[in-house]
């Protein structure tokens, strides 16, 4: 069993959580004896928040309801609002998960967060292009880990940039081994072609009772 905590905040970037909540909520891809799990949303309170496209999402619980474990993972989107200093709590907890060994993922915005917490300073990871973190965050001193790539996974961590989504989704996925390694490739060739021959290679991959 797992669970995966979503952090909502105002200005959400939709679209960068699309492809890895909807896999992990709906386990229609799933192998056969992959793990239970479950996507919960987590706020600063359980207060309304609305997203960059519009939408409104009233968390299903706050951060103190967050419970760390190796089995649970820390999904951090990009968002125009970081810079909050109400998110440091997050930021936070999401130094526990790291030090329990569980995952933490982070793309776009929410990545120079934890640029600007030390998170960052002695692991792998990646974000919006060399350079975007000494900008935008000043306790940045990760310079000599920085891998420019649009998604990068080290350990219990993964990061991505604003248009590494996919990819990061795939590197999460596989790290949860809730796919066969067949499915995840075509999942992935499908999404990152849309060639048909993955979208029938990826159904010939699931088990008989999908």
């Amino acid at each position: 069993m797992f669970t995966v905590y979503v952090y909502v905040l105002d200005t959400l970037a939709d679209w960068e959580l699309g492809y890895v909540t909807a896999e992990l909520n709906s386990g229609r891809f799933f192998k056969k004896d992959a793990p239970v799990g479950s996507v919960k949303t987590a706020g600063i309170s359980k207060e309304p928040v609305k997203t960059l496209g519009g939408l409104t999402i009233i968390p299903d619980c706050s951060i103190d309801d967050i419970t760390v474990n190796e089995r649970s993972v820390l999904l951090l989107p990009g968002a125009n609002t970081w810079d909050d200093p109400r998110h440091g709590a997050i930021i936070k907890k999401a130094g526990e998960f790291l030090s329990a060994g569980a995952m933490v993922c982070a793309i776009c915005g929410a990545t120079a967060a934890l640029a600007n917490a030390g998170l960052l300073d002695q692991r792998l990871h990646t974000s919006n292009g060399a350079g975007y973190l000494d900008m935008v965050s000043p306790n940045y001193k990760g310079q000599n880990f920085y891998v420019d790539e649009p998604s990068v996974a080290e350990r219990n961590l993964i990061t991505a940039s604003s248009t590494g989504s996919l990819l990061w989704a795939k590197q999460i996925i596989e790290r949860l081994n809730v796919f066969q390694p067949d499915t995840l490739d075509a999942w992935y060739a499908y999404f990152s072609t849309g060639e048909a021959q993955y979208f029938f290679a990826l159904m010939q991959t699931l088990p008989a009772n999908k």
